[in-house]
Order: C-alpha cells, then structure tokens, then sequence
C-alpha cells in the first residue's frame, strides 16, 4: 500500500464578492479533486490547535501527523535542518525575510514581506554582506531561497515576540517590533542592515531595474531544536517529501523522510507542478509515503491576487493532481489525501485559523459520496471536523 498526500498551501479561503459569493476554491475548475472527494470521504480538519498561530508550520505539523502541542518549537528550527544548519541546544534560529519597507509620513510601512520576490542568486549576495560584516560571532546568516533565509543567535534569547511579515502588509512597522528579552539586541541588529543594504550594489541595480530593493531584513518564528520521532519510530514507514520551502523540508526530514529536489520548484506561482507530481510517482516505486507540498496559492493570496490563486489552484488540480491519478495504474493500491494547511484569505492576505476543507481516496474502494465536489461549504455538509494531527493516522488507515 502507498500512501500519498498532496497539499496546496493556503487554498482555503473565505466568500469573495468578485466571485459572486464563492470560494477561490469553488470557482476554480478542479475536475480532478471533484473527482476523489465524489468517490472518497471528506470533511473539514482543524489543522491550528486553539492558542497557536496560523503558520505554516503549525499547520504543516499537524498534516504530518505530529501534534504541534507535543513538539512545537518554533518555525525557523524545521528551517535550519533543511539548510544543513546543525543547531547546539542553546542556539536559537530565526526566519529572516529579506522586506521591502516603505517610508511614507516619517513612518516605515510593510510594502513587500517577499522584497519583489527577490531571485535566490541575489538575495544570497545579501546575505553574504551580511555575513560579512555583522555575522561570524553571536550572529550567523545563512542563504535559502527567494527572501527567505535563516538567523541564527549563539547563546541567544527566546522568551520574545515577533509578527511575520506577511500578516502586516501595508501596515505601519512601529507596533509590530519585536519585544521581550533580547529585543534590543535584534532591533540594533536590524538597523545595522538595514544601513549595510541600502549601499548595497544589488539593491542599487534592482531600483535601476524599477525593481523592489531588499532594504531590511525582518525577523520572526524563532526556537530551538525541535525533538520529533520519525515516520519510521511511529508507523515503520520511509517516504520522501517535495517541496521547494525549507520548512517543509525541513519537516520532512525531522520525520525522517527522504527530501526529493525537483527541477524547476520554486515555491512560487510559477513553480514546476507536473514535475513535481512526477518525481513523486518515481519516487513511489521504491516508497512507502510521500508528501507533496506547493506553495503556489498561498503566495498569490498573501499578493491578495483573486485570479492568480484561482490559476494556482487550477494549476495544482490539473499538473498535481491530475497527474497522480493518470498514474494510479503505476502507483498501484494507494490512499490519497489532498488537502490545504490552513486558509488564506485572498481579501486578508494573511493566514487564518479555520479547519480546511480535506479529501480521502482509496484505491481499493471507490464509492460514491455525498459530496458533489471538492470545497469548503461541501466539507463542512458532508463531514464532521477532526483534529489536523489526526489526519495521517486515518490515511495510514491505523
């Protein structure tokens, strides 16, 4: 038996009105998950324990089948086993967006947590100047992908309070710095960047470009190393996880699972669907499990892009989806399950803590549902709600 879940971040969303009272979800055209949610069970699932916020990585957790209330620690930690970065127990990591802020009335607003999706080549000409000249002692940058890198604080201070980025665009900085013990110490740290990347040739060539300069870093989901049993420990299982973001990876790889690169994945709506789906079929010929994540519909809502999440959603029906389902003769007995990790509302730009609409197919038992297809309000008709960490274990049927 194999199994197999595919997630499109952030697909939930709430009623628009430019969509005359519908989902993304319900106007986008999904033939494929209309399909398994007709011949399978589906339901709603809170993925965000009550007193947790919506992130990804709480969210991702609880998809993985681990309860974020047992091993919890914090965003950039997954991060920074993705990026090889081993972390000493008294190391605290930290997400570093690279941001766009814009000044405006004497104030500093969120104009771009993603600084115009800067291109991973440059940003990692950033983060080196910044390595450079303020990294190598108490503080070390390390390069990911896109605006999205790793902080990590020697000795450092955890009882603080931070916002992502994403939840205030467009939003004055000033009440969302970050407090608590040791606030200070990154705020001067910050304002050092910022000086260092404002001078910085990347920066100057991108304006000359009318491209979003990268003149901040913006710090948050910070913790320690977490302690998680892997997929092996609970369930006897190896697999392997796709995903062009390092926390996803690095989720995977706490579990144990096998990281798959995939040509061409990004992380944004431009992203390698189909190949992504492909690889997983290959890599189901010698696996157990497999986890396939695309960020796409996420970063078209945080964007507040109506039609480019629709695309993104239609995209990952047709090239995912589609494509796991044209291969089922290969994959042979399988149980599928396809579903967000939490809501992104187009309107909010911003994560919510609202169950997400899932689907459950088995191969071996194709029957006719309730549901008329795959969306929230049909969730919500069809099936109870269930806890998010509860999800993996009723995939693996155990």
């Amino acid at each position: 038996m194999k199994y197999i879940v595919l997630l499109g971040d952030g697909m939930a969303d709430e009623p628009v009105a430019a969509l005359g009272g519908k989902t993304p979800l319900e106007a986008a055209s999904t033939p494929h998950m209309d399909q398994l949610a007709r011949t399978g069970k589906i339901g709603l699932a809170a993925t965000v324990p009550e007193g947790f916020h919506p992130g990804s990585d709480v969210a991702n957790l609880s998809v993985f089948g681990y309860n974020p209330a047992d091993c919890y620690s914090g965003r950039s930690p997954l991060e920074a086993a993705s990026m090889g970065v081993e972390l000493a127990p008294e190391d605290v990591a930290f997400r570093l967006n690279l941001v766009w802020l814009e000044a405006h009335y004497g104030k500093l607003y969120m104009g771009d947590f993603s600084a115009g999706h800067i291109g991973t080549e440059e940003a990692a000409q950033l983060i080196a100047a910044l390595q450079q000249e303020l990294g190598g002692g108490e503080f070390n940058f390390y390069p990911g992908v896109s605006y999205r890198h790793l902080l990590v604080w020697k000795n450092g201070q955890d009882k603080l309070q931070f916002t992502p980025p994403h939840d205030i665009s467009t939003h004055s900085i000033e009440d969302y710095l970050p407090t608590g013990e040791g606030a200070d110490r990154l705020l001067s740290l910050t304002n050092s960047a910022q000086m260092l990347l404002a001078h910085h040739p990347v920066n100057h060539q991108r304006s000359e470009r009318g491209e979003l300069p990268a003149n901040s870093i913006w710090l948050w989901g910070h913790g320690r190393k977490p302690h998680m049993a892997t997929y092996q420990q609970r369930f006897g299982l190896n697999g392997s996880v796709i995903s062009a973001v390092d926390l996803i990876k690095g989720i995977g790889l706490n579990a144990g699972l096998e990281v798959i690169e995939v040509p061409g994945a990004t992380g944004y709506i431009d992203t390698n669907y189909r190949g992504k789906a492909e690889y997983a079929v290959a890599a189901l010929a010698v696996r157990d499990f497999i986890y396939v994540h695309v960020e796409a519909p996420d970063e078209a809502a945080h964007g507040g892009l109506l039609q480019e999440k629709i695309t993104a959603i239609e995209d990952f029906d047709r090239e995912v989806v589609g494509t796991i389902i044209e291969n089922l003769s290969t994959i042979g007995d399988c149980r599928i399950l396809v579903l967000p990790d939490h809501p992104t509302p187009v309107e909010k730009r911003t994560h919510t803590s609202d169950p997400v609409p899932y689907l459950l197919f088995d191969s071996r038992h194709v029957v006719a549902s309730k549901a008329t297809g795959y969306s929230e309000a049909e969730a919500k008709r069809c099936g109870s709600t269930v806890p998010g960490h509860t999800l993996l274990p009723m995939l693996l049927n155990r």
